[in-house]
């Protein structure tokens, strides 16, 4: 029902005016057929879908309840492009507009995800999603690029403050959408890098509708990302939504807050676990000793006495050999110098020259300088001599044979 002429003087309570709104609508348009790219869809726990259509120039919310469902086939994701069929509500509680689904099917890929798989594609063939750095366990300091505002920062600090007491958040600020957001978390991140302001680079925000997480997709961002002296974790949106961010970091969260718990283990654990590992160590030791003393219990005296001679028993033996062969070698030794001695013994004595004395030899000499005599011709007539012979001297001179 339209409104009349007398309805524009009138003052309307709210409701009044939504209820008009609402029966004017839904009487107007009881069924529609619609196409657009899906936006920001959101099931509920009930199994009820809620998500947005769009085009370039306008957006519809959505809601296709379990019941419709049946009529769907398959589930629909962000940026797909698909032809409903339903009917105008109004939600008074909100004073908004929906588009009631009955039935959906598929009627193509949307513009948004048709460029993000050309630039995936494009991408991958550089390498840029290649990265797959191991975390620091115990970082000093994290660096987070992302909003100052939004609550991605918030559980972020949480989660950090309540795992590590003494961790160092560096919080870059950047817009997480808009038109100036993906030059400008690229240029965090290159600034968080080159700095050096944490260990671990935390980029992130949280959910939103695919274009709302765009910039996290933009090609500025992915390049500053794989070139990152230090590794980055990406972590945008909730557990459904993505970004080519998560391929080009090292490392993927689902939540903001699941990549706070990624970057930091919890002291308390690591404390426990390395008391649970020395008990561990303790209580084999003890086992070890424990061990060795039954097997001592079980040993009487003797039989220590036993294993121990036939422990040792080797080794005298080994000792005995030993000192019977140093012997038997000394004693060839000696036995060699004893004849080399006796050999040099009878070469000294061959070379003595009172030898030739025992065999009827005489060694002539100067009965005055005592000095040995070795050429007659030398020695004048009448010079006294002294002969020598093995039993003793006698004094000689030298006479001229003619007066013989």
């Amino acid at each position: 029902m339209l409104p009349s002429a007398d309805d524009a003087a009138r003052v309307f309570a709210v409701s009044e005016i939504t209820n008009l709104i609402k029966t004017t609508l839904e009487g107007r348009f009881p069924r529609v057929m619609v196409t657009g790219e899906v936006s920001n869809f959101r099931p509920a726990a009930s199994g009820h879908w809620y998500f947005s259509l769009k085009d370039a120039d306008a957006v519809i919310q959505c809601a296709m309840f379990r019941g419709s469902q049946r009529h769907a086939r398959s589930v629909p994701a962000d940026g797909d492009l698909v032809e409903v069929a339903g009917a105008i509500s109004v939600y008074p509680p909100r004073g908004s507009y929906q588009l009631i689904v009955h039935s959906m099917r598929q009627a193509g890929r949307g513009d948004i995800l048709a460029l993000l798989d050309d630039r995936k594609r494009r991408l991958a063939a550089e390498g840029l999603f290649e990265q797959n750095r191991p975390l620091p366990t115990l970082p000093a300091a994290v660096a987070v690029v992302t909003s100052p505002t939004g609550a991605a920062i918030r559980d972020i600090i949480d989660v950090l403050r309540r795992r590590r007491t003494r961790i160092t958040i560096r919080i870059v600020p950047v817009p997480v959408q808009g038109d100036q957001a993906a030059s400008r978390i690229a240029a965090a991140v290159r600034y968080a890098g080159f700095h050096r302001l944490g260990e671990t680079i935390i980029v992130g925000r949280g959910g939103g509708s695919i274009e709302d997480l765009l910039p996290f997709s933009d090609e500025a961002v992915i390049r500053a990302i794989a070139a990152s002296p230090v590794p980055v974790v990406s972590a945008v949106g909730h557990e459904t939504d993505w970004a080519l961010s998560d391929l080009a970091a090292d490392s993927r969260a689902p939540t903001p807050s699941a990549a706070a718990e990624l970057v930091s283990a919890v002291e308390q654990d690591i404390a426990e676990r390395i008391a649970l590992r020395q008990m561990d160590i303790l209580r084999g030791y003890r086992s070890h000793l424990d061990g060795l003393q039954n097997r001592l219990a079980r040993v009487g005296e003797e039989e220590l006495r036993y294993r121990f001679r036939n422990l040792v028993q080797p080794w005298y033996q080994r000792l005995d050999d030993a000192r019977a062969r140093i012997i038997d070698g000394v004693q060839g030794r000696l036995q060699h110098l004893r004849h080399r001695v006796a050999l040099l013994h009878e070469r000294i004595d061959g070379a003595s020259p009172y030898e030739p004395l025992n065999r009827g030899f005489a060694l002539i000499r100067d009965a005055r300088t005592d000095s040995i005599v070795l050429r007659a011709e030398r020695v004048p007539y009448g010079e006294p001599l002294r002969a020598q012979f093995a039993d003793g001297s006698i004094l000689v001179e030298r006479i001229d044979d003619e007066k013989l």
